[in-house]
């Protein structure tokens, strides 16, 4: 891990060394480079609350955000020595007023940066030698900018996550690749990068608009997509319990005022601590995620899954009655009896079969009136299964 560090670092100092062989820089190039430091800070200080929380939260997975809108136009419009200085100041003003880190974390980061905006730059100059440093416009230069982000975010992405994986090689893989949503921030920070470049080269004015829309958007995108990763499961893509109860609850309220019917099911798969003893902790959550995929595909698109925690699980059903809340039941006991999953374990690949789960049932209003004694109710009906058992559904009773 030390070794990958310190050669990523060295290889960003050959970079800054090569790019002082041309210190060609203009007045006009101070002017782009002020601006775009400027608005680096604006928007740092503008989201530093929120941002914080999704750095905290990040911890051991990819961390995106929009530093690349101020990063990647500095690669598009600057001379190599002010672009990887946008980038110094940009991750040392982070690094200082979002979370006060370990130094040579803040380094590296800044480190693989540099190294992807080199080769970003690289392509630029492969695709449109006479573009850049600038924004030449026109089909080649629009193959060039693309090429060039992607290139960008590939070499950034590829460098972080070997050094989460060296960190910490039992990490969850699903963690330390991201959400699709993490990487659409990326992406959206590279275009607006490409934005930004163009309006400082042709109306260097209308940046100010750009960044007050940015300033705008910021809270709508990050702060939704924090929202989204604090309501859900990071194992399985199910909501998480706290979400789960807190929807529970409006569907009750809902059920009553609308005089509905609606049940719960709470789902325990059983004698999973074989699984884990057997193929290792890394299969099990391999194994909880092919089941959560099962039950997604089995419930309908109002049904809400949520993992509890461990190998537990809960399904809540609107406008289901007493009845179809058990006919479900036993249709995703049957389901996940036929799964077959394949693992990864330290020995190679394993086939784990044969699993089952002991599901209990309660319904509205027929075994509670309030959540907790509809949860109550499918909670003891769950461990009546266990005990007469397993692999069997129990309906809870009605209120008496």
């Amino acid at each position: 891990m030390l070794g990958y560090v310190l050669a990523v670092d060295v290889l960003a100092l050959v970079v800054l060394a090569a790019s002082l062989r041309d210190l060609s820089i203009g007045g006009d190039d101070w002017i782009r480079f002020g601006v775009l430091a400027l608005g680096s800070a604006i928007q740092t200080e503008a989201g530093r609350e929120i941002e914080r929380l999704r750095w905290t939260a990040a911890e051991g997975a990819i961390y995106a955000n929009l530093k690349s809108m101020w990063i990647f136009a500095a690669v598009l419009v600057l001379p190599g020595p002010l672009a990887i200085a946008i980038t110094a100041l940009t991750f040392l003003h982070s690094g200082l007023r979002l979370r006060r880190s370990a130094p040579h974390r803040g380094i590296f980061s800044a480190a693989s940066v540099v190294v992807g905006a080199a080769a970003a730059s690289v392509s630029l100059t492969a695709i449109n030698p006479t573009g850049h440093p600038g924004y030449a416009g026109g089909f080649v230069g629009l193959i060039a900018v693309i090429v060039a982000g992607v290139v960008f975010w590939f070499v950034n992405f590829a460098l972080v996550v070997g050094a989460i994986l060296l960190s910490n090689p039992n990490t969850n893989a699903r963690k330390v690749l991201g959400q699709p949503s993490d990487h659409l921030v990326v992406a959206g920070a590279l275009g607006l990068g490409v934005a930004n470049g163009a309006l400082l080269m042709e109306q260097p004015w209308l940046t100010v608009v750009l960044l007050i829309t940015v300033l705008g958007l910021h809270r709508a995108l990050l702060v939704g997509q924090f929202q989204y990763a604090a309501r859900t499961d990071s194992q399985t893509g199910l909501a998480n319990a706290v979400f789960w109860h807190e929807l529970a609850g409006k569907e009750l309220d809902r059920a009553q005022n609308g005089g509905t019917s609606l049940g719960v099911l709470y789902l325990d798969l059983d004698h999973f601590k074989l699984v884990n003893d057997t193929y290792g902790h890394l299969a099990g959550d391999q194994v909880l995620k092919v089941v959560a995929n099962e039950l997604k595909d089995d419930v309908r698109t109002d049904d809400l899954v949520g993992r509890l925690g461990g190998e537990e699980f809960a399904i809540l059903l609107p406008n289901t009655s007493a009845e179809e809340t058990s006919q479900a039941a036993e249709r995703i006991r049957r389901r996940i009896s036929r799964i077959t999953a394949t693992v990864t374990t330290a020995h190679g690949h394993a086939t784990v079969e044969g699993l089952t789960c002991s599901i209990g049932a309660a319904s509205y209003p027929v075994a509670g009136s309030t959540l907790d004694e509809l949860l109550l109710a499918a909670d003891s009906a769950t461990y009546a299964a266990k005990n007469a058992g397993r692999n069997q559904v129990v309906t809870a009773p009605a209120m008496s």
